[in-house]
């Protein structure tokens, strides 16, 4: 992975060769960015994130051979098995509303774009995410995880999946999946953000869970929100 002072190592995933040109010249114009490689399926990016393990790989979900979600997991699995820092993914989908795009984030995607992003915004996010951030599409999160929920059979909250979790880390869980920022989460609890930051890391590692944005989906996912 590149260092602190290097360029921003991407890697760019897509079957459609113009999409693939359009964000090459993009990406080349920009000083602290640098193309590490291309590939136009699934298959390929596993390869090329084992090969030249870029800091940031821009994956499209619908590709022949091997789709992006199966790319991403893949990718993450491997990165973890040999114990190297895994690339941060982001998703990019042609619809806002995509069901694939929850499942790559479940699978360790770093956010997701729409793939008409503006230009800056696409630059913005490749920063973003390289700093350690999630990044999301324009609009709001949890209507895209509101949608995908009401795609599974109606049922109960799955509150079980808490049990692991203190009252307090349930407390700090829940407010985190409803958007709200630390220092948002300090207040309403009447705690410090150190102490909200300290649980949040907790309710993270015992849910096996590694952003805010797979809290989110994982949430929805057990119905834990309405």
């Amino acid at each position: 992975m590149a260092d602190a002072a290097a360029a921003i190592g991407v890697a760019l995933v897509d079957d459609q060769e113009l999409f693939r040109a359009g964000i090459r010249m993009l990406i080349q114009s920009q000083d602290d960015m640098a193309l590490v490689g291309e590939a136009r399926d699934g298959e390929e990016a596993v390869a090329l994130a084992a090969s030249k393990r870029p800091d940031v790989m821009l994956m499209d979900l619908r590709m022949p051979v091997l789709d992006g979600v199966a790319a991403t997991r893949r990718i993450a699995d491997h990165s973890a098995a040999v114990g190297e820092d895994k690339p941060r993914i982001i998703a990019l989908t042609t619809f806002n509303r995509d069901q694939a795009v929850v499942e790559a984030v479940q699978a360790g995607a770093s956010g997701y774009l729409l793939k008409s992003a503006e230009p800056e915004f696409l630059l913005a996010a490749i920063r973003t995410v390289y700093s350690g951030y999630s990044v999301i599409a324009p609009g709001s999160v949890h209507e895209l995880f509101q949608h995908a929920a009401r795609t599974v059979p109606a049922a109960g909250p799955d509150l079980a999946v808490l049990d692991q979790l203190t009252v307090r880390e349930r407390d700090v869980f829940l407010l985190a999946a409803k958007g709200l920022a630390n220092g948002d989460i300090a207040e309403s609890l009447f705690v410090s953000e150190a102490t909200v930051k300290s649980h949040l890391r907790s309710v993270l590692s015992k849910l096996g869970v590694k952003s805010r944005l797979q809290l989110v989906a994982f949430a929805y996912e057990h119905r834990l929100l309405g």
